[in-house]
């Protein structure tokens, strides 16, 4: 058994850098109007939850009073919350729909060119020729192209080109702020690179790829140019990981694991007296 003395020393040593994690999340809280009880009560039903499911012991019933003993939660409290089931992330059908088509345009060879570039695609073509039609058609036959097409357009995902080719725009890369999909890939991502981290912490052997170039007491200039030239480097990562998953999803059996390859670039002014995190 853990000497507690130990246990709690390990939990204190969590405080800076949770603080440090937490700080734009709180700013965003506040920003959404999200207050300071309406959180306690989520972070109550999570905590219940995570040590219902995810601190079982394997063979023996998990009873209220251990989730009250790993939580800290009046056992009253665990016996009303308990129950609820393991939270599970579901992905908006127009996110799923969007993100497949959006990706094998990236990926496909039939719709890029020599350089892995998304072609700008005629509406419909013959069978056998790129055409967003058949792009669509290649990822779901339930859906029809022409309403596809005036969703984007609606959202601005793609645009026309002088000869009426439809051509996949930069917001098909990056959803606007605060639409469903930019809030669904707020959730998957932060929680696949924390949920990456704390495995790095808590295993053995750090078994994920987590890995940052950093440089402070930069000039303005010289970090708005490296945040440029990142960008590059992160796209051009990102659909060449695209590119070749599509190629392999092609003959793959299929089963229950998933896999995720994020990149982000980040870059601020923090004058030497600036208390924030």
């Amino acid at each position: 058994m853990a000497d507690p003395s130990e246990t709690l020393s390990e939990g204190a040593s969590l405080h800076a850098p949770v603080a440090r994690l937490l700080r734009p999340l709180v700013r965003l809280f506040v920003a959404r109007g999200i207050t300071f009880p309406a959180l306690t009560t989520l972070l109550r039903e999570l905590y219940v939850n995570v040590a219902e499911y995810d601190f079982a012991l394997p063979g023996k019933e998990q009873t209220d009073s251990r989730v009250s003993l790993l939580t800290g939660i009046h056992r009253k409290e665990v016996s009303r919350l308990r129950g609820a089931g393991a939270p599970v992330s579901v992905v908006p059908s127009v996110v799923s729909r969007t993100s497949r088509i959006i990706a094998r345009w990236l990926a496909d060879p039939k719709f890029t060119d020599a350089n892995g570039q998304p072609l700008p695609l005629v509406r419909a073509g013959e069978a056998d020729a790129p055409s967003f039609e058949s792009l669509v058609a290649a990822v779901t036959r339930d859906l029809r192209p022409r309403a596809v097409l005036d969703e984007w357009l609606d959202r601005g995902l793609v645009i026309a080109d002088a000869d009426g080719r439809i051509v996949l725009a930069e917001a098909a890369y990056v959803p606007k702020g605060g639409s469903e999909s930019h809030l669904y890939y707020f959730g998957r991502n932060l929680h696949d690179h924390i949920a990456a981290s704390v495995a790095n912490i808590t295993e053995p052997t750090p078994r994920f790829l987590e890995r940052a170039v950093h440089y402070d007491g930069l000039s303005k200039e010289l970090a708005e140019r490296l945040e440029a030239r990142a960008r590059e480097i992160a796209m051009e990562a990102l659909q060449q990981a695209n590119r070749e998953a599509h190629a392999a999803c092609e003959t793959d059996p299929g089963g229950s694991h998933r896999w995720n390859f994020g990149l982000y670039v980040y870059a601020e002014d923090t004058p030497p007296t600036a208390a924030k995190a």
